[in-house]
């Protein structure tokens, strides 16, 4: 494990709780995993991995804060909800707090839990990692989802979007609009396919 990732490891145990940073840990290896089995950057995966939730247990009124005072755009739904924001701003804060340089770690912070057109390999390998890490209550499907995940990412990446889409809308859960036009975005792609 190299200098910097042990080096962040140890200030985040003391920003996340106990269970956020385990989730933390098992979305790092998850992952590094992936990214051997993609050929990724290993090291881009374990530190967008590792500081995927670093603005997640900053409580909600802070967060809507930290967004205004450094010109983070904070939309109707954010603010009605401000545990949305923890993408956005930690992409944010692993930049400045965390001192990193690398725009491909930043952005798969940044479109980790609602996805976003286009994603790049990084961007899916982060946000199904941490949909399926092991540390995850079993969602529906989630057996087949791990396979997918090494198996034919974009098939996985397309199921968990539909998942969470269906299971938001069961629990009458306002619904990112970012996530909506990033499944819409990966139907029309399967759908050119078929």
């Amino acid at each position: 494990m190299n200098h910097k990732i042990s080096k962040i490891r140890r200030k985040l145990m003391t920003e996340l709780d106990k269970e956020r940073y385990e989730h933390t840990l098992g979305v790092m290896y998850t992952a590094a995993s992936m990214a051997m089995c993609h050929n990724e950057d290993i090291e881009k995966a374990l530190l967008a991995g590792l500081l995927h939730d670093c603005a997640k247990c900053i409580p909600g009124d802070t967060k809507i804060k930290l967004c205004k005072k450094y010109h983070l755009n904070v939309s109707e739904v954010e603010k009605a909800n401000p545990s949305l924001l923890h993408a956005k701003l930690g992409a944010f804060l692993a930049a400045k707090k965390y001192h990193i340089k690398d725009r491909d770690v930043i952005n798969a912070i940044a479109s980790h839990t609602t996805g976003c057109p286009n994603m790049t390999l990084l961007d899916k390998i982060i946000y199904i990692a941490d949909y399926i890490e092991p540390g995850r209550k079993e969602l529906p499907n989630m057996a087949e989802v791990r396979k997918l995940a090494f198996t034919d990412i974009d098939a996985c990446l397309y199921r968990i979007l539909e998942d969470s889409l269906v299971y938001l809308n069961s629990k009458n859960i306002s619904v990112d609009p970012m996530t909506e036009k990033t499944y819409l975005y990966y139907k029309k792609q399967l759908d050119k396919e078929e």
